[in-house]
């Protein structure tokens, strides 16, 4: 069975980006070369994690360690369309979830229409020695919280005050995750990864 991770930054207080769905206020000093600490670990340990663009513009030509499937909401991919591309990760296998774009927006691009739960339950079911990855925006990883099975945490050190949570819209249905590792950078963000714990209730 395939894992599904969630690969999410996150602010001190909990929120992954503000209310008009900004990020810029993350950036902070980051010491350690051209790519700085946390963006060189990116780089080394999450490599498929970087869009194609950035991957060719550093001369970047590794495999995927830990994935090969990109899921994706249209609030997402709408990132990388404003910019006129419309396959931002060529290198992986990407399905995007929405009723409004065109199942032809790009050849390398699966736009699904129907219940995400039940795509992320197949893709699960398949074989394949790598796993599966949303960088999906918090509304789509509330939808998809019950078949989150691990969390890649990117925390900043700033204080939003207000924004969208990390799993916006979920039910309140408490699950305990363990911390495998984490890293520390010298600009003060670190990387944290969390498993699900399976239940052992008969």
């Amino acid at each position: 069975m395939r894992t599904l991770t969630y690969f999410v930054a996150v602010s001190i207080d909990g929120y992954a980006c503000g209310p008009d769905n900004s990020h810029d206020f993350y950036e902070a000093p980051d010491p350690g070369g051209e790519l700085g600490d946390n963006g060189q670990f990116h780089v080394d340990e999450y490599p498929e994690l970087l869009p194609t663009v950035a991957r060719d513009h550093l001369g970047l030509v590794v495999p995927n360690k830990h994935f090969d499937t990109m899921l994706q909401g249209r609030g997402s991919y709408e990132v990388a369309l404003d910019e006129g591309v419309t396959s931002p990760y060529d290198h992986m296998r990407q399905i995007v979830f929405s009723r409004s774009l065109p199942t032809d927006v790009d050849p390398n691009v699966t736009v699904v229409a129907t219940d995400p739960l039940e795509t992320v339950r197949a893709l699960k079911k398949e074989e394949s020695p790598l796993g599966i990855v949303t960088v999906g925006g918090p509304a789509m990883a509330g939808y998809l919280l019950p078949e989150i099975d691990e969390l890649v945490i990117k925390r900043y050190p700033v204080v939003a005050g207000n924004g969208r949570p990390l799993f916006e819209g979920a039910a309140f249905d408490p699950a305990r995750f363990e911390r495998l590792s984490s890293t520390t950078f010298r600009g003060g963000a670190d990387y944290t990864l969390f498993r699900r714990r399976v239940s052992t209730a008969a």
